[in-house]
C-alpha cells in the first residue's frame, strides 16, 4: 500500500459491498448485480476514500443499456453461446458474461482494465452462482484469448476508440469468431458494418442516459 491509497482486493471488495446493493437487472431480471443508485456521488466517494483523483467513472456499478440488451438477447437465444468460449469485452459489472454462462457457455473471460470492475465481476459472478474468469488486462488489439464469440456492449461512444475497436473485432471475425454488439444508438456505432438482430426498449437510470427507456439494439458484425 502506498500513502493513503487503498488498493488491495479486500479494500475494493469492501468498498463495492458498502456502496452498492444487489438488485435485479431491469431488462434481465434473472440476473442480479451489485448496483449503485447514482453515478457522481459514488465516483466522488471512490476518489475520496481511496485518496486518488482522476479515477475512471464507476461503470462497473450500473447496468448500461447495451449490456442489458445483449444479456436479454443471449438469455433468449442461448444457441449463440451454448458450449462456446466467450470473451466479454469492457465487461464492467460482468452482466453479459454472467448471461452467457447462464445460457450454457463453456467458459467466459470478462475483460476490463478497471480494477474495481474486475472485483465487481467476481462479486457478481458469485451472486449469480456462475464461474467467470475476470481479467484486468487490456485485450484490445490482441487475438490470443480463448474465444469463439466476442460480446461487446456500450463501446462505440468515442470516435478514436470506436475505430480501434472495430478493427479489433474484424480481426476476431477473420479468425472465425462470432461478434455480438449491444448499443443504444451511440454516435459512433458503425451501422454499415453491422447486421441488426433485435431491438429492445431498455429501462435505464436518468443518471446515466437522457431517457428512462432507451431503444437499444443487438447487432452482429457482417461476415
Amino acid at each position: 500500500m502506498t500513502g493513503n491509497r487503498k488498493d488491495t482486493i479486500g479494500d475494493r471488495r469492501a468498498f463495492i459491498a458498502a456502496n452498492t446493493r444487489p438488485l435485479p437487472v431491469p431488462h434481465a431480471p434473472e440476473i442480479s448485480l451489485y448496483l449503485a443508485d447514482e453515478v457522481t456521488p459514488l465516483w466522488l466517494k471512490t476518489e475520496e476514500e481511496l485518496g486518488e483523483m482522476g479515477l475512471p467513472p464507476p461503470f462497473w456499478a450500473f447496468a448500461w443499456a447495451g449490456g442489458q440488451a445483449l444479456a436479454r438477447y443471449i438469455l433468449d437465444h442461448p444457441e449463440h453461446v451454448a458450449g462456446r468460449r466467450v470473451l466479454d469485452f469492457a465487461s464492467g459489472s460482468g452482466l453479459v458474461a454472467i448471461a452467457a454462462m447462464k445460457a450454457g457457455a463453456a467458459q467466459a473471460l470478462a475483460a476490463d482494465i478497471d480494477e474495481f470492475a474486475v472485483e465487481a465481476i467476481r462479486l457478481n459472478a458469485d451472486l449469480n452462482g456462475v464461474a467467470i474468469e475476470p481479467s484486468g488486462e487490456n485485450v484490445l488489439g490482441r487475438h490470443d484469448c480463448p474465444a469463439d464469440i466476442v460480446l461487446a456492449g456500450d463501446i462505440f461512444y468515442d470516435r478514436e476508440i470506436s475505430a480501434e475497436v472495430l478493427t479489433w473485432l474484424k480481426g476476431w471475425r477473420e479468425r472465425g469468431a462470432t461478434i455480438l454488439v449491444g448499443d443504444p444508438g451511440r454516435t459512433y456505432l458503425p451501422r454499415d458494418e453491422l447486421s441488426l438482430l433485435a431491438t429492445y426498449q431498455v429501462p435505464v437510470s436518468r443518471d446515466l442516459e437522457d431517457l428512462e427507456i432507451k431503444k437499444t439494439s443487438v447487432w452482429t458484425l457482417k461476415g
